[in-house]
């Protein structure tokens, strides 16, 4: 019982602040969490440019040869379709458009850009993908890292109490 109420607890803390600290969690980038977020640049976009005025925005680092991306974007397309009324979910590869126009397997049904020079993800030093980040509609990061990290993962639940604390 004892253990039980113990397990409750630690989870419901760690859903309450989701992720107000990194609290020591892997991060294959610089952390940037609770600070501006940088300009978002981009070379090209592949579908229409969002209007993020007012909105979150979910920033996913990925490439076409990323397992773990490729498997990461049916859990994308579910955010997108949960949250897109507050939550504009935006792919950025710096591979070509071309490649990222011929990836298999899965559909984005979100937005999706390219910048072959890397701007913002080199800003941010990422070295590992995916990487994501969630800016709220302050331009605050609050939110980052490995969408998928066991024990650290952007789930549903995650992103749900973030768009209603940072509103």
């Amino acid at each position: 019982m004892k253990l039980t109420l113990l397990f409750l607890f630690v989870f419901t803390l760690s859903i309450a602040f989701a992720q107000e600290t990194n609290g020591g969690k892997k991060l294959w980038a610089k952390s940037i969490l609770n600070q501006k977020a940088p300009e978002l640049v981009v070379e090209k976009w592949i579908t229409p440019k969002p209007e993020t005025t007012g909105k979150f925005i979910l920033v996913d680092f990925w490439a076409t040869w990323c397992g773990p991306c490729k498997r990461a974007i049916p859990e994308l397309n579910a955010f997108n379709k949960k949250f897109g009324d507050r939550l504009i979910v935006i792919g950025i590869s710096d591979e070509p458009v071309e490649t990222v126009n011929q990836l298999k397997g899965v559909k984005i049904e979100y937005y999706s850009a390219v910048d072959t020079r890397a701007r913002v993800k080199d800003k941010l030093r990422v070295t590992g993908i995916p990487h994501c980040i969630l800016i709220d509609p302050k331009g605050i990061v609050r939110w980052e890292g490995f969408p998928s990290l066991d024990g650290a993962a952007l789930t549903e639940e995650v992103i749900a109490n973030l768009l209603e604390k940072y509103k």
